[in-house]
């Protein structure tokens, strides 16, 4: 059975989940069909990410470069290369690297995007 604290704290949490649940930061993978950057990343990166770091921080989605896009973004400018790492909190764009630097590389970079915005 809950305890009076419990029950007091239950609005404030209620209250405050919204605020949490906005935040919402993630990884946007601009992805083209026969792209063989976008097939090394997948098979070089892809199966760890979610378990990193960085992963757990940012997840990731793919769209394909000739979309369909997500309904609310704001981006700096239209990705034109593949793969292009778009960094968004709430839907706006924070960062990017554009292209695959390579297994030895990628987390680092992407560590230094991170670290830029704040995150």
């Amino acid at each position: 059975m809950p305890t009076r604290r419990q029950l007091l704290a239950l609005p404030l949490l209620l209250l405050a989940r919204p605020a949490l649940a906005q935040d919402r930061v993630q990884l946007m993978m601009v992805t083209a069909r026969h792209c063989a950057y976008c097939a090394a990343w997948k098979r070089e990166i892809g199966p760890g990410y979610a378990a990193s770091p960085a992963g757990r921080i940012a997840p990731i989605f793919e769209v394909d470069l000739d979309g369909p896009y997500p309904d609310g973004l704001a981006l700096d400018r239209r990705p034109w290369i593949t793969p292009s790492f778009i960094l968004l909190r709430n839907g706006v764009e924070l960062g990017r690297i554009e292209g695959y630097v390579g297994q030895r590389y990628f987390h680092p970079v992407l560590g230094d995007l991170l670290r830029q915005a704040g995150l």
